[in-house]
């Protein structure tokens, strides 16, 4: 028969022991990863102290760490505002940003990680409302870089001392009213038919002033010949006539003592 192995009390005491401080052990460890910082809390509260990328001790059942994102982030919302022309503008809107990490335990203890929803949700709109009121709804489409700018240096302005860092913003579109889309259409359309009607008077004006100048140009002609006629008498103008005409050919029979039928001495 095979003895049976039997564990004395006092070994087992000391493997409960040691399992025990194993977990211990383990539960005392942790990372913060890249592009993260941990938030040291202790009892529930935030004690200040940061614990950077990489590992970090702290006392088991005691202590524990809250980890908050520091790298680049993205926002994309929807907001509703009145221009300055009192048109309703449906937006959408795209905000990048990260938490400064400096300031990373201030924001655990003033707002706690829930801070897009609690700070920049409630600023985006604020910065959208007092942007968009300065502007009539046409200018909001001609002027949209303009409008980008202040909405973002609004949101610079309340963001930054809470610890969050405005990095870039834009406007993804804006959307208005379907009678205030029609009016734009049937503007636009008058203005391309204004347009067609200048460079079809622009044309006209200019064959005008083409037929002008020809005519001038004829008449300037005539006075010329006239004078021509005036200096050398009647019969120069009508061998002239003669020569324009002539086919370069002499008659075949000439009778007499007659002559060609221009006097090449004249």
């Amino acid at each position: 028969m095979t003895p049976e192995l039997k564990l004395s009390p006092k070994y087992f005491r000391f493997g409960i022991i040691i399992v025990l401080l194993l977990l211990l052990g383990f539960s005392s460890l942790g990372t913060v990863g890249v592009g993260q910082r941990g938030i040291h809390v202790r009892f529930s509260g935030a004690t200040g102290k940061v614990f950077q990328e990489g590992l970090y001790f702290k006392l088991p059942l005691i202590d524990k760490v809250i980890l908050m994102d520091v790298k680049l982030q993205k926002d994309q919302a929807n907001a509703q505002a009145a221009s300055k022309d009192l048109q309703t503008v449906d937006s959408t809107i795209a905000l990048n940003f990260h938490v400064d990490p400096v300031k990373t335990s201030q924001i655990f203890q003033n707002v706690g990680v829930n801070y897009k929803e609690r700070i920049i949700d409630p600023a985006i709109q604020e910065a959208v409302k007092a942007s968009t009121a300065k502007f009539t709804a046409e200018e909001l489409v001609t002027k949209r870089e303009e409008v980008k700018d202040q909405i973002k240096g609004i949101l610079a302005a309340k963001l930054e001392p809470r610890g969050i860092l405005v990095d870039e913003f834009n406007i993804v579109s804006f959307n208005f009213s379907k009678s205030f889309n029609e009016a734009i259409e049937a503007k636009v359309t008058a203005e391309q038919n204004a347009l067609a009607a200048k460079n079809k008077l622009e044309q006209v004006k200019f064959e005008a002033e083409q037929r002008v100048t020809q005519a001038k140009g004829e008449a300037e002609a005539i006075q010329i010949q006239a004078q021509a006629i005036q200096q050398q008498g009647g019969a120069a103008y009508v061998n002239l006539k003669a020569v324009e005409k002539w086919d370069g050919k002499l008659p075949a029979y000439m009778l007499g003592n007659s002559v060609p039928f221009v006097n090449l001495q004249q």
